[in-house]
């Protein structure tokens, strides 16, 4: 609850308990299926196009953590920036809490909404997890790097997207 209402403090303590990263991890398989459930209100309803949305928002998660990592840590660190990939892990995986609210996109009126929201809810609970998990005293600076690295998966995925979806020839 404390990541969905943007309590810092509750990423503070995530950052801490290294008994957490099974929670963290939990809390990203429920976004996942969020997501598989989404892709099956925007296409067939098959498991196959659920397994898909389930492993398009895994794998977006993947990509978005990576390059977190890399841009936060590596092109715009501050002096007291840690690089502790545990931390910054656990801290996200509870920042990916708002993209439960993904299976939303089920009832497809609702989808862009629903994607706009926990897309934005997201990149907020990952500012702050950011921040937390590389010792970052600005909030900006860990926003700035959570957008920048959204607006590189966002490229990425539906180009993936794109040249999947492209027929056999």
């Amino acid at each position: 609850m404390g990541a969905l209402v943007l309590d810092p403090l509750t990423f503070e303590d995530v950052e801490a308990d290294r008994q957490s990263g099974s929670q963290a991890a939990l809390v990203v398989v429920m976004a996942c299926l969020a997501g598989g459930f989404a892709a099956v209100g925007s296409s067939s309803m098959t498991p196959a196009t659920f397994a898909l949305g389930m492993a398009a928002t895994l794998g977006a998660w993947v990509v978005w953590a990576l390059l977190i990592t890399t841009i936060g840590t590596h092109l715009f660190p501050e002096p007291e920036t840690s690089n502790r990939l545990g931390e910054l892990l656990r801290t996200m995986g509870f920042a990916a809490a708002p993209g439960i609210f993904l299976a939303f996109g089920a009832m497809r009126s609702a989808a862009p909404f629903a994607f706009a929201v926990a897309s934005i809810w997201m990149i907020a609970a990952t500012g702050l997890a950011v921040r937390q998990a590389l010792d970052y005293r600005s909030l900006g600076r860990a926003v700035f790097v959570c957008v920048t690295a959204w607006l590189l998966t966002f490229g990425i995925t539906a180009a993936t997207g794109m040249l999947l979806a492209r027929p056999v020839s």
